[in-house]
């Protein structure tokens, strides 16, 4: 059990919207929003971060295993991880629940609005990686899942000496500021697009400078411009590779992230690790779906010399 991803088990409602949002969308009424949008299209299909991250894990050659909350309705859906080579045994189901689900509609500047129905998810506090064989975990994900999880797994992960990424997402909002302190605080890496960090120090009303002294590194995230990594020593800002084809980014970021954790897992310097991040990261962007895209390791390979100019590290 080397890597440990905690996070939602959900199942993905992905909708097609043919315009803009922010063409419907009235600034001065912000306060007075009842607006629906009509899609072209929908898919159904497996996601949540914790499934789409160990999938993408799995994928560059590691072995990770799942620690979340599903409902009466998994069994497919577990099949379907095993068979991709995520272990499972970690995953305790609610009977009486269904498996989360969230809708996202995506317009055609790839802007998004979600919403996430949280069903078995709520019930995560109920795992503990004090329940665990902990000692043999070399790295967890603390990704965005029910929020008082995700507070209670920071905890464990820094009481117990196991390496941890935070990862707040779209629980910030729900997160307050104490317990997001509470959540960077010890964390390897904390990870964020450049809103949520705004948001962050917004209600921590802490600088960049200060979070610094609670993380070892913040990752900005910049979607199509690539990434930064911030540490105390400075900033490094990584190129994005680039996709061949612009689909859905939804599920990009998981698949991120997931490329961060094999260079952590492999030793590789900043620049090297970022540049896996970013090189999986637009083979999500490339697909309609989180988990439908896949590679041989010699395609990736080729892939991340063709954006980079350098040969890929050894980490298959």
């Amino acid at each position: 059990m080397s890597i440990i991803v905690t996070g939602s088990l959900a199942f993905d409602h992905i909708l097609q919207f043919p315009g803009y949002f922010e063409e419907h969308i009235n600034p001065e009424q912000l306060n007075n929003i009842n607006i629906s949008f009509l899609v072209d299209n929908m898919k159904k299909m497996k996601g949540g971060c914790a499934s789409n991250i160990a999938y993408s894990l799995a994928l560059l050659g590691n072995k990770p295993t799942i620690m979340a909350t599903a409902g009466k309705d998994f069994e497919d859906f577990e099949r379907w991880l095993n068979k991709r080579g995520v272990d499972t045994s970690l995953v305790k189901k609610i009977d009486e629940k269904y498996t989360a689900s969230c809708f996202i509609i995506t317009d055609q500047n790839n802007n998004q609005i979600t919403g996430f129905y949280g069903g078995a998810m709520a019930d995560a506090g109920l795992l503990s990686f004090k329940d665990i064989d902990y000692k043999n975990v070399q790295i967890a994900i603390i990704s965005p899942n029910a929020p008082n999880a995700m507070i209670q797994y920071c905890k464990e992960c820094r009481e117990l000496g196991i390496p941890f990424i935070y990862d707040p997402g779209q629980q910030i909002p729900r997160t307050s500021s104490e317990d997001l302190i509470e959540c960077i605080t010890g964390s390897l890496y904390t990870i964020m697009n450049d809103y949520e960090l705004s948001l962050v120090m917004k209600k921590t009303k802490k600088t960049q400078e200060e979070l610094l002294k609670l993380t070892k590194t913040i990752i900005k995230t910049l979607g199509a411009d690539g990434c930064v990594f911030i540490t105390k020593d400075g900033e490094t800002k990584i190129a994005p590779a680039k996709p061949l084809k612009v689909s859905d980014p939804t599920g990009a970021g998981d698949a991120f992230r997931a490329g961060l954790i094999t260079g952590y897992l492999n030793g590789l310097s900043i620049e090297q690790t970022a540049k896996i991040a970013n090189t999986i990261a637009v083979y999500v962007v490339e697909q309609d779906a989180p988990a439908e895209h896949n590679f041989t390791p010699e395609e990736f390979a080729k892939r991340y010399e063709e954006n980079y100019n350098e040969k890929l590290p050894n980490i298959f």
